[in-house]
C-alpha cells in the first residue's frame, strides 16, 4: 500500500472512532428524563449529528428542539427539533436567528423541566446574541483570528460580548434543568471555554480580557472595551454536565489504525499547541532522524495549532503545517507527513487538511511555486491542489481538534 493510501486509511478510521453518535449514547444510557418537559438545544460543529443521537434514544420524550450548526453541517430533517445552519468562524445573521431561536424556547420554562444541552466545537460562533453589532462583533472575531490569538484567548474575550456565553444561557434555562453534553474540542478540556461555555461558570476574568487586548495590540471600541470589564457567572447550581470525547480519543484512533497497518507508533502528544508552521517544521525534523528505521514507524500528535496571517490566500492551519513540513521531508523516500481536522473542514476551505510527502516540493518547483512564498501568502490550499495533496472528507460530524502523522515506511 503506498504512503498516500496508509494516510487516507487513517483518516478515515480515526474520524470513525471519534463520530459523536456512541458518545451520545452512552451519555444518555443511564439517564432518565422525567416529571417535566424535555427541550434539546444543540450547537457546534457537531450539533445536527449529536441531536440526531439523542432524538433517536429519547423520541417522543423530546417535545421541541433547536439545532444550530455550520453550512452544509445540516443532513436531513430530525423530529421535533428545527435545524438552523449559520456562519463559522465568524458569526454571520443565522447564528443570531438560530440563537435566538433557542432562547425563545427556553426563555420561560418550569423548575421541573429540563434542557438538553449538546455542546461541540464552533459554538462560540454558531451560538450567538451579541451584545454589540454583528459588524463590531465580526471585526472582532477577524481580529483576534488575524493576530494569532489561540482558542482560549479568543472565547475569554468573546462571552463578554454575548449574552449566551460564559454561563449566561443556563441562566436564561433557570429555573429549568440543564444536562449538558459536550463534545471537547480544546486542550486539557476546560468546561468554560469549549464554545465559550454557555452551560458552564466562567473561570476566565476581566482583567484576563483586558491583558489580551494589551498582549497583541489589539483595537477596539469604547463600547467593546466597556463590555470586556464585566464579568460573568461563576457558579450555576442548575447544570450537569457529562464530557463525551476529546482529542485524546482520536490520537487513540490514529494510533490504532498506524498499528493495523503494520507501523511502530510513537504517540509524541494530544497537547499540541503553536503555530502551524513551525509544527510542520519539527514533525519534518522527526522524520530525518528516523530514515535509518529498519522497521515503519508512525509519530502521533494531536491539538491545534494557530496560523498567523501575513497574505491573502486560501489554507488552514492543518493544510500549512504539511506544506511547511514538505520542505523539511523533500527528497526522502517512503516519508509524509499529514495532519487533518476531525471536522473535515480545515479554516475557510472544503478541505480536511493536507498531506505532504518526499516528492511534494519538486512538484511544487516544476509548477513555479516556492513553499517559503506559498506560506508567506497562507495560500496553502492552491498550492497542495497541484500536488493532490489535499485532504478531503467532507463534513464529518465530529469536532475533537486536529491529528497529525508522521510515516516512514520500510
Amino acid at each position: 500500500m503506498r504512503l498516500r493510501e496508509d494516510a487516507d486509511f487513517i483518516v478515515k478510521e480515526s474520524i470513525k472512532k471519534v463520530l459523536p453518535d456512541e458518545a451520545v449514547k452512552q451519555a444518555l444510557a443511564n439517564k432518565e428524563f422525567t416529571g417535566g418537559k424535555l427541550y434539546v438545544v444543540a450547537t457546534g460543529k457537531a450539533a445536527w449529528q449529536m441531536a440526531k443521537a439523542a432524538a433517536g434514544l429519547l423520541g417522543d420524550q423530546i417535545v421541541a428542539g433547536v439545532v444550530v450548526t455550520k453550512y452544509d453541517h445540516v443532513m436531513g430533517e430530525i423530529p421535533r427539533i428545527a435545524c438552523y445552519e449559520a456562519g463559522h468562524p465568524v458569526p454571520d445573521e443565522n447564528s443570531f436567528k438560530g440563537t435566538q431561536a433557542a432562547l425563545d424556547l427556553v426563555s420561560d420554562l418550569k423548575p421541573e423541566d429540563t434542557v438538553l444541552f449538546l455542546l461541540s466545537g464552533g459554538g462560540s460562533a454558531l451560538f450567538e446574541k451579541p451584545l454589540v453589532s454583528s459588524e463590531e462583533l465580526t471585526d472582532v472575531t477577524e481580529k483576534l483570528l488575524a493576530c494569532g490569538a489561540d482558542i482560549v484567548e479568543i472565547n475569554t474575550i468573546r462571552k463578554r460580548l454575548s449574552a449566551v456565553k460564559g454561563g449566561k444561557f443556563a441562566k436564561i434555562c433557570a429555573p429549568a434543568k440543564v444536562y449538558s453534553i459536550v463534545l471537547s474540542d480544546i486542550l486539557g478540556d476546560p468546561l468554560d471555554m469549549i464554545a465559550s461555555g454557555p452551560a458552564y461558570p466562567d473561570s476566565s476574568t476581566q482583567e484576563a480580557a483586558l491583558e489580551i487586548v494589551e498582549k497583541y495590540k489589539l483595537s477596539f471600541s469604547e463600547k467593546v472595551m466597556e463590555l470586556l470589564k464585566g464579568e460573568t457567572p461563576k457558579a450555576l447550581d442548575n447544570v450537569e454536565t457529562v464530557i463525551t470525547g476529546s482529542v485524546k480519543n482520536l490520537c487513540d484512533a490514529a494510533e490504532g489504525a498506524c498499528k493495523e497497518l503494520g507501523y511502530e507508533v510513537v504517540y509524541l502528544t494530544d497537547q499540541l499547541d503553536c503555530v502551524a508552521k513551525e509544527a510542520g517544521a519539527f514533525l519534518a525534523a522527526i522524520a530525518k532522524s528516523y530514515q535509518s528505521t529498519a522497521k515503519s514507524i508512525a509519530f502521533i500528535c494531536g491539538g491545534e495549532t494557530v496560523v498567523h496571517l501575513t497574505g491573502k490566500g486560501l489554507g488552514g492551519r492543518n493544510q500549512e503545517l504539511a506544506l511547511a513540513a514538505a520542505e523539511g521531508i523533500a527528497g526522502l523516500d517512503n516519508t509524509a507527513v499529514f495532519s487533518v481536522g476531525s471536522d473535515g473542514t480545515d479554516g475557510p476551505t472544503d478541505a480536511a487538511g493536507g498531506y505532504a510527502d518526499g516528492e511534494t516540493k519538486a512538484k511544487l518547483l516544476r509548477a513555479g511555486l516556492s513553499i517559503y512564498e506559498v506560506l508567506q501568502e497562507n495560500d496553502a490550499y492552491h498550492a497542495l491542489q497541484k500536488t493532490e495533496g489535499l485532504i478531503m472528507t467532507g463534513p464529518t460530524g465530529t469536532n475533537v481538534n486536529d491529528v497529525s502523522v508522521v510515516l516512514v515506511k520500510r
